[in-house]
Parts: C-alpha cells; structure tokens; sequence
C-alpha cells in the first residue's frame, strides 16, 4: 500500500469515528428539542416517537402563567422563566467579564514581576478551586445573610468572581508568559507607561487566552446550580435551579423543562461560536514550550 493510500485509509477511519463521536454528542441534544416539541402524551410513549406532529404548547406554557376558564385555558400573563433567564445572563456575562479583566492583570503582575512568594501565592490561589461547593455554602450563606446578600444579583456575581478568577488567573498566566517580553521593554523606551504597554501590546497578542478563558469562566458561572439554589429565592434566581423545580398540575412538566433547556442553551452556545476562531488556538496556546 502507497503512502498516499494509507494517508487517505486513515482519514476516512477518523472521519467515520468523528462521525460516530459526533452522533452520540448530538443525540442529547435532539432528545430535548424533540421533547419540547413533543405533546403531552407523545413524551411518556414507548416506544419513543421519532416522528411527530410538532407543537409549540411547552414553550407558551414554559413562558406564560395560564388560568383555566369556562371556555378553555387562559394567558393572564408572562411566567418567571424569562427573569430567570435574564438573570443567568446579567449574573453570568458580568461574572465573567470581572473574573476575567481581574485575572489577566493578576497574571500580568505574576508573570511580569518578582512578587515574594509567588509559587505560594499561585497555589493558594489554585486552592480556592479545591473546595467543593457543599463545604463552604453554609458559612457562606451565615456571611452573605448578616450582609444582606441573599437573593442579590451582586451577591451571586461576586461569587462567581470570587471562584473564577483563580482560574482565569492560572490561565492567563501561561497565555502571558508565552509573549516575549522585549516588545514591553521597546514600548517602555519609546516612553509608554507600564500600564499602557499592557494595554497596547500585551492585551492584543494575549486576545485568544482572553476568549478561551472568558468561554471556560462563562460555562462554569451559567451552569453553576448549587449557590444559585441556596443564594436565590426570587429576584436573583437564575435558570438552572428553576428548571429543576418545575412543576405543574400534573407533575413534572418534562416539556417545558425541555423547552426551558433548549433556550438556556442558546446564549452560551451563540457566546462560544462567536469566539471560536479564538478558542481552538486559546485552549492550546503555551501547552508547547520553547
């Protein structure tokens, strides 16, 4: 066999197993868009129905609160599904941007500088990661009730800073360190300041570490159930634990938690294609060593 045959033999092989991978990565995802287009009964059949006459009821029910009259069911107005949702996103992006912006500076100055101690304060900072939520929600919840940060939108964004920026800052310190330090020191003979040569040419060169580590940052704080559920009641509750708790007159409304998943998807999907021409090389820049 020619080299060029088995060069053609093995892409097709890992075309077909990408092909496979692919297919059972999807599969979650078309079970919960068929399941929010699905009726009632069509959810609970056995065997599943692969085909099916599409409904839209679980979104309406999913975004409006409906009462029962005499002539049928009721629209009186809009449910909470999509404050939650707007809170995922106001507490999510925010979060983000913050844990973000603090950990590229912070890795700046461990990167760029002789700080005293700097390996400990780096795995101190790593530490933060280790703790599980469950181990430090009850102090938490002690400290944010005597400051009155319960069900606060500034509550839940200073804790998903508080948690990221550790990994925003180990990140963005092997993104930082990979960009030679000779166009800062020419920039500071030209007369720039410290802080506008990080700005001018550390931020641009360091853009592809920014999106990786502002797409990980925001998957954790979107996702993130435990706190939210503690934290939030009512004003500051985001979807996750809304979804979890949904529940109608006949049970568990599987079809408008579908729904509910399918649109809480959207934004974090939209967020991480925008970013994708940064995140392949993000997430392997600095693995290589000079």
């Amino acid at each position: 066999m020619s080299r060029r045959s088995r060069k053609g033999t093995f892409h097709g092989i890992a075309l077909v197993v990408i092909g496979i991978s692919l297919i059972f990565y999807l599969i979650p995802i078309y079970w919960i868009i068929a399941t929010s287009l699905k009726r009632w009964p069509d959810i609970f059949v056995m065997p599943p129905k692969f085909f099916f006459k599409p409904t839209l009821d679980s979104y309406v029910g999913l975004m409006t609160v409906r009462t029962m009259t005499p002539e049928g069911a009721k629209i009186v107005g809009a449910s909470a599904y999509p404050r939650q949702l707007l809170n995922s996103v106001i507490i999510g992006f925010v979060s983000t941007a913050l844990a973000v912006s603090l950990g590229t500076m912070s890795a700046y100055a461990f990167s760029r500088f002789q700080v005293k101690g700097k390996n400990d304060l780096m795995f101190f900072i790593l530490s933060t990661r280790m703790l599980p939520p469950v181990v430090v929600i009850i102090p938490l919840f002690l400290m944010y009730r005597a400051l009155h940060l319960i069900d606060t939108h500034f509550g839940l964004i200073l804790l998903y800073t508080t948690f990221n920026v550790s990994f925003a800052t180990w990140l963005m310190k092997g993104f930082i360190d990979e960009i030679p330090k000779e166009y800062e020191e020419a920039a500071l003979v030209d007369g720039y300041s410290r802080f506008k040569a990080f700005v001018k040419i550390v931020l641009p060169q360091a853009i592809t570490g920014i999106a990786a580590t502002a797409v990980f940052c925001l998957i954790t704080a979107w996702n993130e159930f435990a706190f939210a559920l503690i934290m939030t009641t009512r004003n500051a509750r985001t979807a996750p634990p809304a979804l979890a708790s949904r529940m109608g007159s006949s049970g568990v409304e599987w079809g408008q938690i579908a729904a509910g998943t399918f649109i809480f998807l959207l934004p974090v999907a939209v967020f991480t294609f925008i970013m994708r021409k940064h995140l392949l090389r993000g997430v392997t820049f600095g693995a290589i060593k000079k």
